[in-house]
């Protein structure tokens, strides 16, 4: 690990922040944006809040613990396991263990998603190439949690890659979790309409905020629990998708997830055998790119999150 220091050049003034770090330290757009996300590059001792910041002449930048990128290079690695739900010549569907992380980035150059993705599948790197996008992220459309388990769909081809990233720019594909919350959620239903963007206090976390993106959750009550504490257990559906979305919009509501540390607004559920957010996402649907038609995949709750629910699921008080 390093600290780059930069004084802004004439040749870089004009130039967007993520552009020019990744050019100075040889890093990656998602390993840049990944330290940006941290809240680990500065101007002038601000921390970054946007990757299109524009630099200036003599801007002093500095990067906090860049990684030393010799032997990157994106290969594949079979290790990697995950579950393919479905493959055809035109997208993948994944089943996303908790814990694995999607795609390369500060602090995780090897034994992510994509790596295993490569393996199996390495036709997936002319598939960033094709369509200009960062070679970290060869097929990947959206992204997950690395403590989120869950499905999600990647493109195998350039045409693919388009017709999904429309789908989603218009909210034509459908993103549904299960997570159970602390607290006695009110009512059968809901929905949570409030901007997210990177928190003032800290910056490797988010927030509700009025300089934020749209973003929109709703949910339905499955079921309420009263024992060891009140918890509810909801279904989700993004309408947006912003980092970390459905934990801060539940937060926001006085209701964060249960075994979220992060937004966790300093409560727990007492005795909680989770390390990790009970969110899944469980359902997933959109336009097959080939056919044009529907097409739907579901995922069961994993052992961890069972394990949990079966802790509360003895006083259940019913639900929608």
């Amino acid at each position: 690990m390093t600290v780059l220091t930069l004084v802004v050049p004439a040749s870089l003034a004009g130039v967007r922040v993520d552009k020019a770090v990744a050019l100075v330290a040889d890093l990656s757009r998602s390993t840049v944006n990944a330290l940006i996300e941290e809240g680990r590059v500065q101007i002038d001792g601000t921390v970054v809040r946007s990757r299109s910041t524009v630099l200036r002449l003599d801007q002093q930048v500095i990067v906090d613990q860049v990684e030393d990128r010799a032997a990157d290079a994106l290969l594949g690695d079979p290790t990697v396991r995950f579950a393919v739900v479905h493959a055809d010549a035109d997208v993948i569907v994944v089943d996303k263990p908790a814990g694995l992380v999607v795609h390369p980035g500060a602090g995780h150059r090897t034994g992510t998603l994509v790596h295993g993705l490569l393996a199996q599948f390495p036709e997936l790197r002319s598939v960033a190439e094709a369509v200009g996008e960062d070679p970290d992220r060869p097929g990947i459309v959206h992204r997950l949690d690395r403590g989120t388990s869950g499905l999600m769909v990647v493109a195998r081809t350039p045409d693919a890659y388009r017709s999904l990233l429309a789908q989603l720019g218009s909210r034509q594909v459908t993103r549904t979790y299960r997570t159970l919350v602390l607290g006695t959620v009110d009512g059968e239903a809901g929905l949570v309409d409030a901007p997210v963007g990177r928190s003032v206090s800290s910056p490797t976390r988010m927030a509700v905020s009025r300089k934020g993106k749209e973003a929109r959750t709703r949910y339905r009550v499955e079921q309420r629990f009263s024992d060891p504490a009140p918890t509810t257990l909801l279904t989700a559906m993004l309408e947006t998708g912003r980092t970390h979305q459905i934990r801060v919009h539940l937060s926001a509501i006085g209701h964060p997830v249960v075994g979220d540390d992060v937004y966790s607004q300093g409560r727990s559920l007492p005795g909680a055998v989770l390390s990790r957010p009970f969110l899944h996402a469980y359902a997933l649907t959109f336009e097959h790119p080939a056919t044009t038609q529907p097409v739907s995949w579901t995922s069961e709750l994993p052992a961890d999150l069972l394990g949990q629910l079966d802790q509360v699921s003895g006083t259940g008080t019913g639900g929608a």
